[in-house]
């Protein structure tokens, strides 16, 4: 392990006044407010280069880089599991004797409502019916063939390969953090391979890099997923859909995710992602009373076994015989966009996850938020296809057209259709609140050294650089760019990743084991890392 250097004071990320901020990290936050600038600048004026630039970048890592993807993705689902199996299951993260911060039913609420967001709601009609269409795996479309293709397939995709990637994250970040003391930054995972060298430049770039890919991230999201309220107003109330009607839904969000973000994490964000979760429920409720029920059911259970039962294949598939270019716009795609999600939902895990062991981290991470995914979809994309299959259908021709009323014309074809709609919109809503103002949280977190409790004029100022980010390149056209470079983004931290699991498997060989040992853990002195001494804060 790396020995610590000669800063008297290394507990401390350089943090001073910047302006009118009055806690932050110059160097991070400095470098990417400038490259946040220099790149909306270039998506917005010069928009037809910049895709051009972005799709090219984002070619080049399908081409070259798709196998790298698939195989790092499917080797983190391995570690997670082994995390989840092995001997150090049992240590907290936290002092020994911790409790949780938070109960059940509101860590789960902030977990599942920053890691899916409004994806979910975007996608689960959307991609079963792509896929429904135009099948992997040598199916043929629109068949009832496809239609299982389509849903397990869509299962792997936002199952455990997803949650994966943000436990790694997630559990680095706290187990650094609260078992170790450390700063709640990204750089703090590194400490076992760089040493002090993690609060000079080496750090600076890791956290400019996360701060980065969740500010594109949760923009890019925000500027798509007005189009699809947007929808849904125009649906409920003839509101019609143009880029007006759009800066002003992304104005509205945005102030509320920074009134969110203002009163706290237990005030706000707490608040709003346990409203959010009981929407969802409410939500899926009705589609699965109002909708086919028993083909619903039937659809979970069956489509879970054949996921699980094609989960290794699927993994390592590359479409390298075919060569259709699927697996490149599909798979390779969706693993560098969680990759580029997982600064931001892995540290907002980790910030909510005090006071757990790593067994009770990995199996609330892992599994539950894939069991309520793979419920959601199945209520929703199994009621699109049995209306594709069995009855008038519309759904996939509505996709082809535009996939932001997918949602609409599937719950139209429902009884109270007007009342399922008029929800579905308001969870879209609360979708949003809850990615910007967590992402918000996290972005503060990052440039001001790690600090828990961010001043309120940072929070409002990285909320509000969100919308206006998406609302910039929304008007420019520039949101294809944002989004490609976004999963450029998860290329870097796909090895800052692996570089996490490392450095985790290196902190743990100084992990006392035994029960023997674990019951004189709350007499070991505090101030050690394993048997090297460490930086604390103070």
């Amino acid at each position: 392990m790396a020995e610590p250097g000669p800063n008297p004071n290394p507990t401390a990320i350089s943090i001073r006044r910047v302006g009118p901020f009055p806690r932050v990290s110059p160097p991070v936050f400095i470098t990417a407010a400038l490259s946040v600038l220099v790149f909306v600048l270039f998506g917005s004026l010069f928009t037809e280069p910049a895709e051009t630039l972005f799709n090219a970048i984002q070619g080049g890592i399908t081409r070259y880089l798709g196998w790298y993807y698939i195989l790092v993705t499917s080797l983190f689902v391995g570690f997670v599991l082994w995390l989840l199996l092995s001997r150090y299951g049992d240590v907290r993260l936290g002092d020994p004797h911790e409790k949780p911060e938070y109960g059940y039913f509101s860590w789960f609420a902030m977990l599942f409502s920053a890691g899916m967001g409004i994806g979910l709601l975007f996608w689960s009609i959307a991609e079963p019916m792509y896929h429904y269409v135009t099948p992997p795996f040598g199916a043929e479309g629109e068949s009832a063939r496809a239609a299982e293709v389509a849903l397990r397939t869509t299962f792997f995709h936002w199952g455990l390969h997803a949650w994966a990637i943000y436990v790694i994250v997630g559990l680095s970040l706290a187990y650094f953090a609260y078992r170790h003391k450390l700063p709640l930054s990204i750089r703090s995972a590194f400490y076992p391979l760089f040493g002090d060298r993690i609060y000079g430049w080496p750090g600076h770039v890791i956290d400019t890099i996360a701060v980065f890919g969740t500010l594109f991230g949760v923009a890019t999201s925000l500027g798509l997923g007005v189009q699809q309220v947007n929808a849904g107003l125009a649906y409920l109330l003839d509101i019609p859909q143009s880029l007006p009607i759009q800066l002003g839904l992304i104005a509205v969000i945005t102030a509320i995710a920074t009134a969110s973000v203002v009163a706290g994490l237990n005030k706000g964000v707490k608040f709003l992602s346990e409203l959010n979760i009981w929407l969802s429920l409410g939500l899926v409720t009705l589609i699965l009373v109002l909708g086919p029920t028993i083909f619903i059911l039937n659809t979970f259970v069956e489509t879970t076994g054949r996921y699980l039962q094609n989960l290794v294949l699927m993994s390592f598939w590359t479409d390298t015989i075919g060569n259709s270019g699927w697996a490149g716009s599909w798979t390779i795609f969706y693993w560098g966009w969680w990759i580029a999600w997982a600064p931001f939902v892995g540290m907002f895990i980790a910030r909510v996850s005090r006071g757990r062991t790593i067994r009770e981290f990995t199996l609330g991470v892992l599994f539950v938020p894939t069991l309520v995914t793979f419920l959601w979809l199945s209520v929703f994309g199994g009621t699109a296809l049995n209306l594709e299959l069995l009855h008038d259908g519309g759904i996939a021709a509505a996709v082809q057209a535009d996939l932001t009323t997918a949602l609409y014309v599937t719950l139209d074809q429902l009884p109270l259709a007007g009342l399922t709609a008029a929800v579905a919109t308001v969870v879209v809503v609360t979708f949003f609140v809850t990615s910007s103002d967590s992402g918000s949280l996290v972005i503060d977190m990052l440039t001001s050294g790690g600090e828990l409790d961010p001043p309120r004029v940072q929070r409002v100022f990285w909320a509000v650089l969100e919308g206006v980010v998406a609302a910039v390149l929304l008007v420019a056209g520039g949101l294809g760019a944002l989004q490609t470079a976004s999963i450029a983004t998860g290329l870097l931290f796909s090895v800052v990743m692996v570089l996490m699991c490392v450095s985790l498997l290196k902190a743990f060989r100084h992990e006392p084991i035994t029960p023997t040992v674990r019951e004189r853990e709350a007499d070991a002195p505090k101030e050690t890392f394993g048997d090297i001494e460490h930086p604390r804060e103070g």
